[in-house]
This record gives structure tokens, C-alpha cells and sequence, in this order.
């Protein structure tokens, strides 16, 4: 049985799983996975739905329930803590938990992008010029926010004295109407999420002055799959899977999201499909893919670059030099390149 937790019903630690209804039942004998969405179900996030949809896991032979996640900087304290087996968020969130937890015994298993879109963004009519002018006011975001996780490492390539920036700490669905009741003088956070929300609210993209921290040099992998290194040798066959219905829907979102979009739509009723199928495209204009997964495929990893992400998160939050490439990141449980090509 493969199962999905809706934004309105997704509750950590154990509350009712609310099944779609397209799910088959009696499915009990198939190994179980615990998957998070990393975020709360926007067009970014639908073709995970579209898996399950499809039938794409049983197809791989696996049972996977789906829940939205509450940011970056949760997913590796809910994968470490063991709230779930597998799960997706900005990858620079979790390489900083692993760095400042060694034995916390994570495992990336899957990078989807090599380019990264967390940013600060302002009022495009406001007094924020440049990003050190962010200093003496105040940035609204949760305190998983990817972007309000990054932003240290962000103001030191930034020259931005952190010290001088006032959190108001919100629920993701405050994020955005936060900056539009000018409660706020910014928000950060993965910019195909912020633009198009604070669109929906009525701030448009010509209305919004977006920093991305790549900009300041803070150029890193995105978008990933973390797990268990222990689930994952324990379950390698059910990671596997697991990731095969992944990539099949995600290669196929990539290439046409309209079928990703409708089960969305189904599986969140009050899904504006305009705003969704507006911010799947900003989200590829913004996050172009590069040589070598065009190349070889999603996930195709440069080891070099990697090494480097690792350094500039180390060195940015001045932690310990604990993390190599090879304790980071694993391909073993990739499905096979052909099916990993857009």
C-alpha cells in the first residue's frame, strides 16, 4: 500500500496516514519505506506524488508513504532521529548537520541538482539595494528554512555582519505574508518557493528583488535524497526501489510536468495549477542543469565539486574538518543511468 500525508494532515510522529484514494490495497508483503517530501506539496514536490500515483513504487516493489516535510533543516534531524528512511531537501543543510554531527550516520544517496536556488528576497521597491543592506533589519522565515540555515555561510561570502539581522521565526505558511504585510524587510528560502508564493499573494516576480546566495560564490549542490546509512544497508534493495519510482516519475516531471501537476491538484484541492505549472517553469529557468548530468545523468557527481561544497560548509560555520566525499555521498543505490537521463 502506498500512502501520502497531506499538508493539511501530515503530523511527525505518528499521526493517521490519510490514503489517496488511487492506492491499492494488499500490498502489506512489500518492504516499507518512510518518505519525506522535504516541503510542503508545491509543484516542485509533485511528481514524488506522481510515483505513488502511477504505481511507479509497487512497480519497483516497494511500499513508500509520502509526508510533506517542514524544511531543509529538519529532514536530516528526522532521518537521523529515525522519523523516516528517506527523504529530500537542499543539500548544504545536510552536510552541515553531518559535519557538526559525525555519528549521526547520514548518507546522501542522490543529488537532482547541480545548481542551487536558496536566496534572500526583498521588495523590489524597498530600501534593500545590495545584500549588505539587509543589516539593521529583519528577515521572516522558519528556523529549518534552508536559506535561514545557509544564511551565516551566506553573509560571510556576502560581507554581511549576521549579528546585525533580527529572525522572526514563522510557520511556512506565514513565510511569505510576512514580507507582504511589510512585518518583515525580507524572507529566504528556495526561490522557486518564495517567488511564486508571494506571487499567489499578490507581490509578482517584477515586484521581488531576489538574492541568491550562489551570486555571493555560496555555488553548491541543490536539491537531494538523504537516508540512513544504516536503513540503507540494512533495506538496500527497498532504497532501491524506492529510488527507481523517484527518478521514473521525476525524469518524466522534468521532461512534461502536466501529468505531476493533475495528481497534485487531486492530492492538495486548493492547488492553484496556474501558480504551480508558473513556478515549475521559474524553477527551471533559475536552476539550468548542468554539463554533467546532461551528460551522464541525474546524479552524475563530480567528486572535485563535491569536496568542495563540503570545504565551503566547514569552513563557513568554522566547524571541524570531519567529511570526505566518499562519507558524504553514495551512488550504490541509483537505478541505472539510462533511467536517470532527461
Amino acid at each position: 500500500m502506498t500512502s501520502l500525508l497531506t499538508r493539511r494532515g501530515a503530523l511527525l510522529g505518528g499521526a493517521g496516514i490519510i490514503a489517496a484514494p488511487w492506492v491499492a490495497r494488499g500490498q502489506e508483503t512489500l518492504p516499507k519505506v518512510r518518505f519525506t517530501a522535504g516541503w510542503s506539496f508545491q509543484g516542485g514536490q509533485s511528481y514524488m506524488l506522481r510515483a505513488a500515483h502511477a504505481g511507479y513504487f509497487k512497480d519497483a516493489g516497494v511500499d513508500v508513504s509520502i509526508s510533506r516535510g517542514f524544511g531543509s533543516g529538519r529532514l536530516p534531524v528526522d532521518i537521523a532521529g529515525g522519523v523516516f528512511d528517506l527523504g529530500a531537501g537542499e543539500m548544504s543543510a545536510t552536510l552541515k548537520f553531518m559535519a557538526e554531527n559525525p555519528d549521526s550516520d547520514l548518507v546522501i544517496v542522490a543529488i537532482l541538482e547541480d545548481t542551487n536556488q536558496v536566496a534572500m528576497t526583498v521588495l523590489a521597491d524597498g530600501p534593500i539595494k545590495k545584500p549588505k543592506d539587509i543589516e539593521g533589519n529583519t528577515l521572516a522565515a522558519p528556523e529549518s528554512d534552508v536559506g535561514r540555515q545557509l544564511f551565516p555561510a551566506y553573509a560571510k561570502f556576502a560581507g554581511i555582519d549576521a549579528s546585525k539581522i533580527t529572525w522572526v521565526s514563522v510557520a511556512p505558511e506565514l513565510r511569505e505574508p510576512m514580507l507582504v504585510q511589510k512585518r518583515a524587510t525580507g524572507v529566504t528560502g528556495n526561490a522557486s518557493s518564495t517567488a511564486l508564493s508571494l506571487k499567489r499573494i499578490g507581490i509578482d516576480l517584477p515586484q521581488q528583488r531576489i538574492f541568491f546566495y550562489r551570486d555571493a560564490g555560496l555555488d553548491l549542490y541543490s536539491n537531494c535524497y538523504v537516508a540512513s546509512r544504516k536503513f540503507a544497508e540494512r533495506n538496500p534493495q527497498a532504497l532501491k526501489a524506492a529510488l527507481a519510482g523517484l527518478f521514473r516519475a521525476y525524469v518524466e516531471f522534468y521532461r512534461d510536468p502536466a501529468d505531476s501537476l493533475k495528481v497534485l491538484a487531486t492530492a492538495e484541492p486548493l492547488t492553484d495549477l496556474k501558480i504551480e505549472s508558473e513556478r515549475v517553469a521559474f524553477l527551471k529557468q533559475i536552476l539550468p542543469l548542468g554539463k554533467g548530468m546532461k551528460e551522464k545523468g541525474i546524479s552524475a557527481v563530480d567528486p572535485e565539486r563535491l569536496s568542495l561544497c563540503i570545504t565551503t560548509i566547514e569552513e563557513a560555520y568554522g566547524l571541524p574538518k570531519r567529511l570526505s566525499p566518499e562519507r558524504v555521498y553514495t551512488d550504490a543505490y541509483l537505478p541505472p543511468a539510462t533511467q536517470r537521463m532527461i
